[in-house]
């Protein structure tokens, strides 16, 4: 019976190449399909808690868009009457040219389709501005989403007296300035 394990030892080893095959198939696997899973739109959303902009000596060419998408503009002599958008080119474009540095605001009712502000800032943008900044409440007295809205929606505010935010972007992404 002592032959017969003379020649054959027991080892006290355990074999890891197989785990480590296992292991580097599973590392391969999990690098492809991550960059799978992780992809998505990427969005920079707006900050509703933007800080005023600090006081200029000229007032900013502001734009409003009521709720039912009529174009105000505070340049001219009828700032609180609706214009077209034939109007608004003209005005606006004769605004930067005096002044290209000017700052450009647009103040636009939150039910408005957002398509239609994207539109203004097209307008706003052929009209010379290289930013148009956003006016936004405070957060302290923004109303939730569905309120009813008061009855000074679309009225254009000075935007120096505390009338809410601004914060400045491109003038309209993906389309070149000028």
């Amino acid at each position: 019976m002592a032959s017969l394990h003379k020649g054959r030892r027991l080892m006290g080893e355990i074999n890891v190449v197989p785990y480590i095959d296992v292991m580097l198939v599973l590392l391969i696997i999990f690098m492809v399909t991550a960059p799978l899973l992780a992809q998505g739109v990427k969005v920079e959303l707006p900050k509703a808690s933007a800080e005023p902009l600090p006081p200029d000596a000229q007032e900013p060419l502001v734009l409003s868009i009521d709720k039912q998408g009529r174009l105000f503009l505070n340049v001219g002599d009828t700032p609180n009457v609706a214009i077209s958008e034939d109007v608004l080119t003209a005005r606006a474009t004769a605004s930067m040219r005096r002044n290209p540095d000017r700052a450009v605001l647009l103040k636009a009712d939150e039910s408005i389709p957002y398509g239609r502000a994207v539109d203004a800032m097209v307008i706003l943008q052929h009209a010379g501005a290289k930013k148009v900044g956003f006016i936004t409440q405070p957060l302290a007295t923004r109303k939730p989403m569905g309120a009813p809205a008061d009855s000074t929606a679309g009225a254009v505010a000075p935007v120096g007296a505390g009338a809410g935010s601004a914060a400045v972007a491109p003038a309209a992404a993906g389309t070149p300035a000028g």
